[in-house]
């Protein structure tokens, strides 16, 4: 029978991964790494649903507040840290468990995503991303035919990271899309089996409305204000949901309750895509949020020997 290398445990927000995951490891014997890409960043607590010290209920946990709000976090450099930490806990003897809701994040951890050393500059692909959710998927994908058809013909309009990958490279550089490797991201790194939570979409907005009424009454307009008076703008951290709207509020662009309701669209939007993401890239064994342990954990046993590795 197959040991299982690394359990990750992925969904929308305000799924409930946070109290699965210390339930698991509890019983598995895990520590969890975090795999969310703004819950990396000091001082962003509230917006981002960042677990207390309460909450881990002891257990380890990993890669949360490693930076500061004004550093840049890349995929690539995520990948690297993961994986290191992958190794530190195995050596241990203990399950390492990702959880997170950035897709991206967990799949380049799981599988064999190689990124090139021609980097661009952060903040070129932060509006890229920008971008890509305020025209969507075709239309970017249309932006790079008009300036790369060649490469354009290659890539499926919803895998918007090559994309916006070769976005980057047809505007920003002299080297083209087509000379990276076009098989990477398939062959698995690790025995893993991926859980994910399949909440009902109308009870999914219900939570994430409640979700966001609950962190405005924690002061999550008082630590977006901090951040705003320590001159923390224009950088990575603050372009999450919950930060951007409320900076909007800040330059008097719009009020108050309109950026609250803004939080609420923009967070219901993103579990959606996170959503599409999680069931048109990944292989997930999906389990429902009011399953128990003894239902769930024989889910795990079976999807690892599904596992081609």
């Amino acid at each position: 029978m197959k040991e299982i290398d690394v359990l990750a445990i992925v969904g929308p927000t305000a799924s409930g991964k946070t109290a699965l995951s210390i339930d698991i490891a509890r019983a598995l014997k895990g520590e969890i790494i975090n795999g969310d890409s703004m819950q990396v960043y000091k001082g962003l607590d509230i917006g981002t649903a960042k677990i207390t010290i309460d909450e881990m209920e002891g257990i380890p946990h990993h890669l949360l507040d490693i930076k500061e709000p004004t550093d840049s976090f890349s995929v690539a450099e995520f990948q690297q840290v993961v994986r290191e930490k992958i190794r530190e806990i195995q050596k241990r003897n203990k399950l390492p468990i990702l959880v997170g809701g950035t897709g991206l994040y967990v799949q380049a951890v799981l599988f064999d995503f190689q990124f090139t050393e021609d980097r661009v500059d952060e903040g070129i692909r932060n509006a890229y991303y920008e971008e890509l959710e305020r025209i969507g998927p075709i239309a970017m994908h249309t932006k790079l035919q008009e300036i790369d058809p060649e490469t354009a013909a290659t890539i499926h309009p919803n895998n918007t990271r090559r994309v916006v990958r070769a976005l980057e490279i047809a505007e920003h550089s002299d080297t083209r899309k087509s000379a990276e490797p076009q098989n990477q991201g398939y062959k698995a790194m690790y025995n893993h089996v991926i859980l994910g939570i399949d909440v009902d979409r109308e009870i999914l907005y219900e939570r994430i409305n409640k979700r966001v009424d609950y962190m405005i009454d924690q002061g999550l307009v008082n630590e977006a204000k901090h951040l705003w008076d320590a001159g923390i703008k224009d950088v990575q951290a603050v372009q999450a949901i919950g930060y951007k709207e409320l900076y909007a509020y800040f330059r008097n662009e719009i009020s108050l309750v309109e950026a609250i309701d803004q939080i609420k669209q923009n967070s219901r939007r993103y579990a959606k895509r996170q959503l599409t993401y999680f069931r048109n890239k990944l292989s997930i064994a999906w389990i429902q949020p009011n399953q128990s342990l003894e239902e769930i954990l024989p889910r795990i046993l079976t999807k690892l020997q599904e596992s081609p590795q």
